[in-house]
């Protein structure tokens, strides 16, 4: 089922299930819990920890006749855009092994890239989804914040995290989206909107559809192919009936620092269960990542610091929130490049203690306004993948998955 010397080779799986139970194989990022099968979150910490129950997506998943053959590669508890602070080491990308999958969600966009399997679970605090199925050419899938639980899902960034499909193409993510999305009584973060049937959205029909293309999201230091091949992905959009328009939000490296703060801050207080006493390891066991948000974060909510940080940065969040409130009173979606680059070789991350927030500049506005995202593949550039990012509003994943469709059944190979 799972080719082993390819998973060895690229790194994607941390453990693989020798006997899966039947069903539709589907690959599951390490910071999920899955009964019986044992969970790292990409951590020496957690090295040797068995779940005694699975996350609700899991078990959604497992209820409709899908069944989990192997857990996945990120970086460590996720804090990453390169699974380089992996404490079992990088995923490398299957275009081009020179070079990462990306993160923190890059063994289960590997896993799927690589044809290990056509379905995966990724989870997305600021790019984690996005991003790494970008690098590595698949589709990526962040829901709006709430439309599925995170209850038994590790977490990083509490008021941001989203769980999230990656997959071959959009039918895939409809499919799984559907069977994910929905109020959890475990948890409170839930929304209670009804699940739409997401792959009865699909009927690539876009005539009308008002489309923003962000301006300010081609940034002056990105390759000019990736801005070529971009503005060519939504020319082919204009063909097909949407209407386009050129559109500014706010700077989007205003997100980094608000990001930054916000997402540490959660860090320092998620990680504090993590003593050695419950469960794992003990503390010394966290890799240099995890100990630079620790404190990071604990000094930002310390006395004295959280009014100047924490505060400030939640009141720019809400900036972010009315900026794309007032964009789709206009527009049913917003469109741009997923990444700013391709995926960086080897070693990209050392001595880059911001290098996941500069690369994800592109994910993090939508992320923080807790906003529905998807990247759909776009072209390759000097050799590696590219997505398109289509943002859109809350709780209107149908239409982005729609637009992504309509995309991806009429583009032409690159």
């Amino acid at each position: 089922m799972i080719d082993k010397k390819l998973s060895k080779k690229l790194n994607v799986f941390l453990t693989i299930v020798d006997k899966p139970k039947k069903g539709i194989p589907i690959a599951i990022k390490d910071n999920y819990l899955t009964e019986g099968i044992r969970t790292t979150a990409a951590s020496f910490v957690l090295d040797d920890y068995i779940p005694q129950y699975s996350a609700t997506v899991v078990k959604k998943l497992e209820q409709n006749g899908y069944c989990v053959v192997g857990k996945t590669n990120l970086d460590a508890w996720c804090h990453g855009s390169s699974t380089e602070t992996s404490d079992y080491g990088p995923t490398l990308n299957p275009h081009n092994t020179k070079h990462l999958a990306g993160g923190s969600s890059g063994g289960s966009a590997a896993a799927v890239a690589s044809g290990m399997v056509d379905f995966a679970m990724g989870s997305e605090t600021a790019g984690s989804v996005r991003g790494p199925a970008s690098w590595c050419g698949v589709v990526g899938l962040k829901p709006t914040y709430g439309r599925v639980s995170r209850y038994g899902v590790i977490a990083m960034g509490s008021s941001l995290d989203s769980p999230g499909p990656i997959t071959k193409d959009v039918t895939g993510a409809a499919k799984l989206l559907k069977i994910i999305a929905g109020k959890d009584e475990f948890d409170a973060t839930t929304s209670g909107n009804l699940v739409d049937d997401y792959e009865l959205a699909l009927t690539g029909d876009i005539k009308g559809l008002k489309v923003g293309l962000v301006e300010n999201y081609m940034l002056s230091e990105m390759d000019s192919e990736i801005v070529k091949k971009t503005l060519k992905a939504v020319g082919l959009l204009e063909k097909l009936g949407a209407k386009i328009t050129k559109v500014k939000t706010l700077d989007p490296t205003h997100a980094i620092g608000v990001y930054t703060v916000v997402q540490r801050s959660e860090v320092s207080s998620n990680l504090a269960r993590f003593d050695g006493v419950r469960y794992g390891f003990g503390r010394d066991k966290f890799g240099e990542e995890a100990k630079r948000r620790i404190m990071l974060g604990t000094h930002i909510l310390s006395s004295g610091y959280q009014d100047r940080y924490y505060k400030k940065a939640q009141k720019i969040r809400t900036l972010f929130i009315n900026d794309f409130n007032e964009l789709f009173s206009e527009f049913d979606c917003l469109v741009g490049p997923t990444m700013p680059s391709t995926a960086p070789k080897i070693g990209v991350t050392k001595n880059a203690a911001m290098y996941g927030e500069l690369a994800d500049i592109l994910a993090e506005p939508s992320s923080i306004a807790g906003l529905p995202a998807i990247t759909v593949p776009c072209g390759m550039v000097k050799g590696l993948p590219i997505g398109l990012q289509i943002i859109g509003k809350q709780f209107e994943e149908g239409k982005i998955l729609n637009t992504a469709f309509a995309y991806e059944q009429n583009k032409k190979d690159d």
